[in-house]
């Protein structure tokens, strides 16, 4: 697993939140979910969103945009449309002065709004994530991005517009896996540019001799990685790829590991059956006590006072 995938975790586990909403002006919403990460992709029409205190962005048929929780903003159809409903943590809609909404109204499977047939459309996906596996991933990214339907081509919005109205067997699992493929296809997208400055760590899993190395680590963080062994697996020297790890990730390989090591260890710590034993062996550490200096050394606290703080 890397940090894209454990990005996506969480969400597969518990399902997120996915809605189809067709919109006649005028229409606003005021987001205060307070939600770590929500997708938004425009299939017909247009909308803007407006963060609080910032300039509004405008969206197209075919744009996407994600936007990085919890400061409230919103989306509308021009920025001065004084808000209609208030969608607050847990999907609970209310009027901007408090009353159980009823100008909006559920028009069919996952399809809610003012019109049956209204002039916008989009589709919006809502994903509750927590952990420090998909933090290392979700700091990288602004409080809000956009991707333009004229600057690149993906056929996940029309298949997932055309999906999220039926309701079959398993549909509820389609969903989730065609969400999270629309959302790997943004940021893919995303990182790829030079604006997005990316972290040195995605930017360097392209890379021929650290993308190797980055891999392994990845994928087995128990093992008892040395710097020769990783060099070995990527087919340069030793010297070579410590240097060049170092130059594109922003820290040796074995920092790097390390850094790997205790944010798994701080998901794996919040699991209900989870001990400082039994998590140490899952990421590399011979004891609990090993484990437990590692987490000190860089949280500043114990893994038993961290999992007390956490709950």
């Amino acid at each position: 697993m890397d940090a894209v995938a454990g990005l996506l975790d969480g969400p597969r586990a518990r399902g997120a939140f996915l809605l189809r909403s067709t919109m006649d002006p005028p229409w606003s919403l005021r987001i205060e979910d307070e939600a770590p990460l929500t997708l938004v992709a425009i299939v017909r029409g247009g909308a803007c969103i407006v963060p609080v205190g910032g300039e509004p962005t405008w969206l197209r048929a075919g744009d996407v945009a994600i936007t990085r929780g919890p400061d409230p903003y919103l989306v509308a159809d021009a920025p001065d449309t004084p808000p209609q409903a208030v969608i607050l943590p847990g999907g609970e809609c209310r009027t901007p002065d408090g009353l159980e909404l009823k100008l909006m109204d559920f028009l069919g499977t996952r399809n809610w709004g003012n019109s049956a047939d209204g002039e916008t459309v989009m589709l919006t996906g809502t994903y509750q994530l927590e952990g420090e596996v998909s933090g290392r991933l979700l700091r990288a990214l602004p409080p809000l991005l956009t991707l333009g339907g004229d600057a690149w081509e993906t056929p996940l919005i029309g298949l997932l517009a055309d999906e999220i109205v039926k309701d079959l067997p398993g549909q509820e699992a389609v969903l989730d896996r065609l969400l999270d493929l629309l959302l790997i296809a943004v940021l893919r997208e995303w990182f790829a540019r030079p604006e997005a400055e990316a972290p040195g760590w995605y930017r360097a899993s392209a890379d021929p001799i650290v993308g190797p190395a980055l891999k392994a680590l990845h994928q087995d963080p128990a093992h008892q990685w040395t710097v020769e062994e990783l060099a070995k697996g990527a087919g340069v020297s030793r010297a070579a790829l410590a240097r060049r790890f170092n130059d594109l990730v922003g820290e040796p390989p074995m920092a790097f590991l390390t850094g790997w090591r205790i944010a798994l260890a701080a998901d794996l710590l919040l699991e209900p059956d989870a001990t400082v034993g039994s998590v140490a062996a899952k990421v590399g550490y011979g004891s609990p006590f090993a484990l437990s200096t590692a987490f000190k050394r860089l949280r500043g606290i114990s893994p038993k006072q961290y999992r007390l703080t956490a709950a």
